[in-house]
This record gives structure tokens, sequence and C-alpha cells, in this order.
């Protein structure tokens, strides 16, 4: 099966759906929606299509982005020692700050 038929193959099954940010597409924008394959083994093309999912092309290269920073040892888990974790909420009193009224000018 062929690169092209493949991905036509992929947006008969699947909606044209971002399957990470969920971002729609219309024949317009198609263009930016890519087929990723799960296993990341672009010869592995079932017929029923269980080894893809759309993805537009930011999430596609961000997903083999932590595929070889994952190989490398460039990622980082939460766990790592190097890693920090947000903890600063700049919403947490939001409802607060705008029931307030606003200082008079």
């Amino acid at each position: 099966m062929g690169e092209s038929s493949y991905r036509e193959q992929a947006l008969k099954i699947y909606p044209w759906i971002c399957g990470r940010c969920a971002r729609e597409f219309t024949n317009s924008n198609l263009r930016e929606l890519t087929v990723h394959h799960r296993d990341h083994n672009h010869a592995n093309n079932p017929p029923d299509g269980s080894n893809w999912e759309l993805l537009c092309v930011y999430c596609h290269d961000n997903e083999h982005q932590k595929q070889l920073d994952a190989a490398t040892g460039k990622g980082s888990s939460p766990a790592s020692k190097d890693h920090t974790v947000a903890t600063h909420n700049p919403f947490a009193d939001l409802k607060e700050r705008l029931a307030k009224k606003p200082p008079p000018r």
C-alpha cells in the first residue's frame, strides 16, 4: 500500500479531527492533517487503519520529537531530578479579581 493510498484510506475511515489537539479540518486545510503510524512503522498499514491516527502537522511533529528525545535520553519525566513542575496558578484568584470593582481612573 503506497503512501498516498494509506492517507486516502485513513481520511475515509477517520473523522477529519486531530487526535491530539482536536482541531477540525475541512477540504481547504486538509493538507495540514497527517497520518501518524502508532507503532512508528510506516510499512505497517493494516486496511482497518488500526495503526493510524490523524494528527495535525504540529502535533505530528511533536509526537516524533518526543520519540527522538526518548531515544537520545533528552526527554525528561516529571520525576527526574532536573525537571521541576510548575506550581504557580496565575488564575487561582481570578473569580475574586473579576468580582472586584476596577479602581477609578
